[in-house]
């Protein structure tokens, strides 16, 4: 096996996390559960291919092809492979979730119309719900759980309990760059306690490699560092990439995609400057500083 294949952590009897190094853009992490009977899944891929991997995946571990798949956010790195398993499987997701999927349509051809994502059709939620939900799959209790506006608008937390695993969606990205203009700073550190209440050792990040609770220590010590750059930044009268040019990153500087940093002052801004969470920012605008902070070059999508 390749370095850049993915490959299948068993985390508990009949539960499977399905993990896409090295996590940067376009490479997330999904999950699987279930018995002999059913299964459920949690998120998809980015393209045709993987999901088809992500698919015999499912097989290979024994279980049948998932009847219900839960989408953590709307974001087309979880979402696009929906169409592989629809209509034999139900989509599950957040009410924003289904209405932002559907607001962002082909987003990622958009980002980057160079990739072959396959045959791609956009497969919102058909089952959507505003707090809490709970599903029982091959014996298995799944909370699914909104955090509130945190790294979007219709973030879902798949929780475990009996098993003590959670699988958290791009609330947190284990060695990569946390990523939050399209949802709130703020937000995202409430959306940590939230996980840390849950009590679960084994954390699924959305991105990255399996991990442990220590992680949402290492999203947390990065927002506040973000918050308090966008203080000073703001105060100066600085802009958002004057402010990310500037700034020391230190530790920071090991995580991928640092280049995010500069997406994440824009929100950091925007609510220093009083606008709600989840508030739509300039996307050609946050995407091209990242690209001036990537040397110029746009971010590039790895599936």
């Amino acid at each position: 096996m390749a370095a850049t294949d993915p490959y299948t952590v068993e985390l508990a009897p009949g539960v499977h996390a399905f993990v896409q190094p090295d996590g940067g853009w376009c490479l997330n992490n999904a999950g699987f559960l279930g018995d002999a009977r059913e299964s459920l899944l949690v998120d998809t891929a980015a393209t045709q291919r993987r999901t088809l991997m992500l698919r015999d995946a499912v097989l290979a571990e024994g279980l049948p092809l998932p009847r219900t798949v839960v989408n953590t956010h709307h974001h087309g790195d979880h979402t696009y492979g929906n169409g592989v398993f629809a209509p034999a499987a139900l989509i599950v997701g957040h009410d924003s979730c289904r209405a932002e999927q559907l607001t962002a349509g082909r987003q990622l051809h958009l980002l980057w119309p160079q990739t072959d994502f396959g045959d791609i059709r956009v497969t919102p939620p058909t089952l959507t719900y505003s707090e809490r939900l709970t599903l029982y799959v091959g014996g298995i209790e799944v909370r699914v759980l909104h955090p509130g506006v945190a790294h979007t608008t219709g973030d879902s937390i798949v929780h475990l309990p009996e098993q003590g695993v959670v699988f958290t969606g791009d609330l947190v990205f284990h060695g990569g760059t946390p990523f939050v203009p399209m949802g709130s700073l703020s937000g995202s550190l409430r959306a940590l306690e939230l996980l840390r209440s849950l009590d679960a050792q084994t954390v699924v990040p959305g991105h990255g490699p399996v991990t442990d609770p220590s992680a949402y220590d290492a999203t947390e010590r990065y927002l506040h560092w973000v918050a308090e750059l966008a203080r000073e930044g703001h105060a100066k009268g600085a802009t958002a990439l004057e402010t990310a040019r500037s700034a020391e990153l230190g530790a920071f500087g090991a995580l991928r995609e640092s280049e995010r940093l500069v997406a994440n002052l824009h929100r950091a801004y925007a609510e220093l400057d009083g606008l709600p969470g989840g508030s739509p920012l300039d996307a050609a605008a946050v995407f091209g500083d990242m690209a001036a902070m990537n040397g110029g070059v746009p971010v590039a999508c790895h599936a």
